[in-house]
């Protein structure tokens, strides 16, 4: 047995160790250069909603099933509680979060972390980025890059055949079937194709086309997100695959649009206000716990002129415990005396900004901050409010951080099912081809968080032992 996985981050590798170890004979294609492989993982620290190696967090399956798609006819619903194989064609191929893919993901969510840890990876309840928090995530020790590298080696131990620098182009059918896999070196023979290639982050022209024309104020939150170009959603669209997940769209977090480094995260906005470069704000700045909110403030920065907006903050950011652990960025914050300087060093109209700042100011209630819980220290009669950590922006020096939206990784990808096959537009599978990771759909509206290495490591090895013949 021959599969052919293409993409080297956590879904790629998962599948093809799991082949390997499986007893099939593997090759794995990756467009990166060897010590740059690893797609979006690399760089990630690699959150994972886990209440325990062996649980998903309380809060998983009701995260999903709230955005689990837009406004399905119910008539479709209504068949998606019955056994799978009782679903019509247009229940199976329907684009929203099939019930029994996310039963499968739960079901062996632990039981992948279990075998992760045999490869050599250490898991463990690490401080993380958030201040505040409304649910439980595990990290690998090492994060991403722990990941890519012992999986790597796990897979040259396991005789996989790594071809770097090497872009898969299209898929090679035979009587319906995936029978091999055509290269920038070449074509490949096989028995099967696993697509785990990423998303289509790193390609402006499915960005413009799919996400809008406005991506162009988008950017990978990380280097590994530039090498996912798409193909791989491409090629398996081309030959009758259904689509899944929100193409529209895609898992928005606010970075510092200066900084070079993976992941410049900036998730400190909650105490202070956003104004866009008009100087007014534009959102409620924190409307509950930054890890459940920050995606959906980050898309109204996204929406912004230019999509930028300035986080404002004075002297009282030092009442926050820790603050700069949930400021990623290795730039420094514009200071200033005074908001009248401030707005000239940001560029942003200096009459405009006293006059939001005084009014939010003047909005302010009394109450007890409490920079650790979402405090319901609110406003009060102001449009937009802001529902949490409202103190008046009074005290200098006042500083600054431009904020972007990063695109983590697009929404949009190839329906699959339990076994991460690909389905067509009929929802059957389509022989010999698989999916994993990003370039599998399963993503609409707001994602959820710290789920998606997690998804990438359960279906890469659900598709290997699959292609393999090896029940999992």
């Amino acid at each position: 047995m021959h599969i052919v996985v293409v993409g080297s981050g956590i879904a790629g590798l998962s599948a093809a160790v799991s082949a390997a170890q499986a007893g099939g004979r593997v090759t794995l294609v990756e467009r990166a250069s060897e010590g740059e492989h690893g797609g979006n993982t690399r760089y990630t620290e690699a959150y994972l909603r886990m209440k325990s190696m062996d649980e998903v967090a309380d809060d998983f399956v009701d995260h999903f099933m709230a955005n689990a798609g837009g406004y399905t006819d119910p008539s479709i619903v209504q068949e998606m509680v019955r056994a799978h194989d009782d679903w019509s064609p247009l229940a199976r191929s329907q684009s929203t979060v099939d019930p029994d893919v996310l039963s499968a993901f739960v079901e062996h969510a632990g039981p992948t972390l279990r075998w992760l840890e045999k490869t050599g990876l250490k898991f463990d309840f690490l401080p993380t980025a958030f201040i505040t928090t409304t649910t439980t995530r595990l990290l690998p020790v090492g994060g991403g890059w722990a990941m890519v590298e012992t999986l790597t080696g796990a897979a040259r131990e396991a005789g996989v055949d790594f071809r770097f620098e090497t872009t898969a182009r299209n898929l090679v059918i035979d009587a319906g079937r995936v029978v091999g896999l055509d290269t920038s070196r070449g074509s490949i023979a096989c028995d099967a194709v696993i697509l785990a290639c990423g998303g289509f982050e790193g390609n402006p022209e499915m960005l413009a086309q799919y996400v809008g024309a406005d991506a162009i104020n988008l950017r990978p939150v990380a280097r590994g997100g530039h090498y996912n170009k798409g193909e791989g959603i491409r090629m398996a669209l081309a030959i009758g695959a259904a689509p899944n997940g929100d193409f529209g769209s895609y898992h928005a977090e606010p970075i510092d649009p200066r900084s070079g480094v993976a992941e410049p995260a900036i998730f400190t906005f909650p105490y202070g206000v956003l104004v866009n470069k008009a100087g007014q704000r534009f959102t409620d700045e924190a409307p509950g716990t930054v890890d459940a909110h920050y995606e959906n403030v980050t898309r109204r920065i996204y929406e912004q002129r230019d999509g930028l907006a300035w986080m404002i903050v004075d002297a009282g950011l030092d009442d926050v415990p820790n603050w700069q652990k949930g400021s990623r960025t290795d730039q420094p914050p514009v200071e200033a005396e005074t908001l009248f300087e401030l707005a000239g060093k940001i560029g942003v109209p200096a009459d405009v900004l006293e006059e939001t700042i005084g009014t939010f100011n003047a909005a302010c209630g009394a109450g007890q901050f409490d920079p650790l819980r979402a405090d319901g220290l609110s406003t009060k009669g102001l449009m937009p409010s802001k529902s949490n950590w409202a103190r008046p922006i009074e005290r200098g020096p006042f500083r600054a951080w431009p904020v972007i939206s990063a695109n983590v990784f697009t929404f949009g990808g190839l329906k699959a099912d339990r076994h991460a096959r690909v389905l067509n537009q009929d929802g059957l599978p389509i022989a010999g081809l698989y999916a994993a990771g990003e370039t599998m759909g399963i993503y609409y509206r707001t994602y959820t968080g710290s789920t998606s290495v997690l998804r990438g490591a359960v279906f890469g090895r659900q598709a290997a032992l699959h292609a393999c013949g090896v029940a999992a």
